[in-house]
Formats: structure tokens, C-alpha cells, sequence
């Protein structure tokens, strides 16, 4: 191969290269029929903003990234995330290898529950959910294992002077060499609360818990205990729910 050849690849290597690194995020987000979309783009694909963004047609918010290229060279695909909402934000690492394997780490959550957001929720629920995790690792859609903390604050049924407390609770997860299983308690409220979370492939999840109401519990609240079950000599009763996604 002659010189000039030799300068010719260079020069479409090279090419290729700026290209890349400067690739407009508007190139790759924002595509019609897409299931992610973006009212506006900024800056390319390895540090850039997607704004307004929505997924499968429901507003998330505004998303910032910041691609670790140097990951590329083990097969994988990093970047550090940004997600910011109305009254709340979202960050932390994520890591995709190959398998559709997904890793998480320093993950921080603040953000107001949402049922459109999220539709297994009640309708009428609202409060905060905030998540402090170490780490996070899901295959497809299957949560495999998880350390840190997940905290549901100020939960309340309905909006008004007629709405009910539920309280706030808190669910930590240890490593585990099993499937993920977090234990459940109480921060305060009508109800006192004691059990297990284990999340399962399908995905989905099983709780097993202890419940008690409190004295300071609205009578309503009270009365829909009762039916759970008999009580224990603590005056606990059992609450079970499963459930798949």
C-alpha cells in the first residue's frame, strides 16, 4: 500500500472519529415512531440533554448524560445520568454489558410518586419515594440484586380534608446471594409496620408482613384492619400481596 493510500485511510479514520465525538444527540433521539422522544436536543451523544422528554407517550422530564467512553474498551456502555422532574431529580451511574445486563451504582432518588408514571399505583396515592442505592443490577426486567434503601414518605389516599395518612416506611436491602429481599418497617404514622419484601424473576415482587395499627390510627383505618386477620398476642395481624409486572 503506497502513501497516498496509507493518507487517505488516515485521513477517513480521522474524519470518522470527529464525527462520532460530535455527533448530535438530535441525530440519534427523536426519531419518529420512537417510544422516546425529546421537545428539545442539545450537545451529542456522549454529553448532552434530552428536554421534555417522554416515554411511551408520558412526560418524564429532563435528561442529562455524560458518556464514559473509556468503558467502550471492556464492552461496555457507561454514563453517568441526570434526570430532573417539576419537584424532584434523579441520578447516578448506569452500566449496560453485553446479555442485557444493567448495573446501577450511587444511585439518588427524589421524586414525587406519580400514577401516570407509574399505573400499579393507585390513582388516588400520593407522597415521595426516595432511593439511596449502592448498587442495582437487572437482566431485561428482572431486579437481581440490590443494596441500599428505598424510603416511601407521607403517604396519604385522596387529597383534601378527607384524605387518609397512611404514614411512611422504609425498605433496606443487604446483599444477598439470592433473590433480592428487603426488610420492611415503619417511620411513623396510623400504622406500625414489620416484614419482608423478596423481589422475583417474573418480575414481581412477595410481601409478608405484621401490621398494627397505632392509637392515634383513624377509626376507618382501624376497622379495615380487622378484617386481615386474627391477631397476634402482640395485636399484630398478617398482610400478604404478591404480584408480577
Amino acid at each position: 500500500m503506497n502513501r497516498s493510500i496509507w493518507l487517505a485511510v488516515a485521513v477517513v479514520l480521522v474524519f470518522a472519529v470527529i464525527l462520532i465525538a460530535r455527533l448530535p444527540a438530535a441525530w440519534v433521539l427523536s426519531k419518529p415512531g420512537s417510544d422516546l422522544s425529546c421537545a428539545d436536543t442539545a450537545g451529542t451523544i456522549w454529553n448532552g440533554t434530552c428536554t421534555g422528554m417522554v416515554v411511551q407517550h408520558q412526560p418524564i422530564g429532563d435528561l442529562n448524560w455524560e458518556v464514559h467512553a473509556w468503558r467502550l474498551l471492556s464492552a461496555k456502555f457507561a454514563a453517568t445520568v441526570l434526570l430532573t422532574r417539576a419537584a424532584g431529580v434523579a441520578r447516578g451511574t448506569v452500566e449496560v454489558g453485553f446479555g442485557g445486563h444493567l448495573t446501577g451504582h450511587d444511585i439518588h432518588v427524589d421524586l414525587p410518586l406519580d400514577p401516570r408514571v407509574m399505573p400499579q399505583l393507585p390513582p388516588n396515592l400520593s407522597g415521595s419515594v426516595q432511593a439511596n442505592l449502592s448498587s442495582i443490577q437487572m437482566k431485561g426486567n428482572t431486579v437481581t440484586a440490590v443494596e441500599g434503601e428505598v424510603q416511601a414518605l407521607n403517604l396519604q389516599l385522596g387529597t383534601g380534608p378527607g384524605a387518609e395518612p397512611l404514614g411512611s416506611y422504609s425498605l433496606t436491602f443487604s446483599p444477598s446471594s439470592g433473590a433480592p429481599i428487603g426488610q420492611l418497617r415503619d417511620l411513623g404514622g396510623p400504622l406500625q409496620v414489620e416484614g419482608t419484601l423478596r423481589l422475583t424473576p417474573e418480575p414481581g415482587f412477595d410481601l409478608q408482613s405484621l401490621v398494627k395499627p397505632r392509637a392515634n390510627a383513624p377509626e376507618a383505618l382501624t376497622r379495615d384492619i380487622q378484617f386481615l386477620g386474627s391477631p397476634d398476642a402482640q395485636g399484630r395481624r398478617p398482610f400478604a400481596l404478591a404480584a408480577s409486572f
